[in-house]
């Protein structure tokens, strides 16, 4: 059974990304609270809140399909948001950063205010803010006072010990494979609708025999034989 909570006093809210290794699409965050003074439980949902918690684990472990059914259930229950960031400002601002970004935009997109952060991880939330870019949302001065007044710990595994990330991971999860899903559509050839992005050897061979698209990471190695791309 994973922990409720990291800090048991404070409003918690916890976060995680997904599709940080992918070659193409998004890197996608999602942050949650679990106990927010703005969503009030009937004794039914408090019923169905109990056996969420049963269910939810480290996303990693569970399958597609249950994620999926997870899913409505968190989003019906609990403060949630989420982010998409594009693989032009991955590019630009590099993948780490991307990732960070992504996970700050979804707190300052929650309902309420967190006044504690678990991030999962070995790196603080709230560096690296204010960067200038072309591409992507730029923060106000007030949403970088906003992030850097909350406390936060970074926890390595984190979706594996606290529910509020490992449901932070399923959110983050399925919002990309939709995404992935969708862009599939587009260009099949790449199959993006199974391997999601990720550098599998079907998706690198489709990479040999078709070239990149507009979706795909162009600062990443999306080939082992990368200087012979002509991207």
């Amino acid at each position: 059974m994973l922990k409720k909570c990291y800090n048991e006093i404070l409003i918690e809210c916890g976060t995680d990304e997904a599709g940080r290794g992918c070659l193409a699409g998004p890197v996608t965050a999602a942050a949650i609270i679990l106990q927010s003074p703005n969503f009030t439980l009937t004794k039914e949902k408090k019923k169905l809140e109990k056996l969420v918690y049963k269910s939810i684990n480290d996303s990693k472990q569970l399958s597609e399909k249950k994620r999926f059914e997870l899913r409505p259930v968190i989003e019906d229950l609990f403060d949630f948001a989420f982010t998409h960031i594009q693989n032009d400002e991955i590019d630009e601002i590099n993948i780490l950063n991307a990732s960070m970004k992504a996970m700050q935009e979804s707190v300052l997109n929650l309902k309420t205010r967190p006044e504690y952060i678990i991030v999962d991880g070995n790196r603080p939330l709230n560096g690296k803010l204010g960067m200038k870019q072309t591409n992507g949302k730029i923060f106000s001065l007030e949403e970088i006072e906003i992030l850097k007044s909350i406390p936060n710990t970074s926890i390595i595994k984190g979706d594996a010990k606290f529910l509020s990330i490992a449901a932070a991971s399923i959110l983050a999860k399925t919002y990309r494979d939709d995404f992935m899903d969708k862009i599939h559509e587009e260009f099949p050839m790449y199959n993006w609708k199974k391997n999601k992005g990720y550098p599998t050897k079907e998706h690198r061979d489709a990479i040999r025999e078709y070239g990149i698209t507009k979706y795909h990471r162009k600062t990443f190695r999306l080939l082992p034989e990368q200087l012979r791309l002509d991207i």
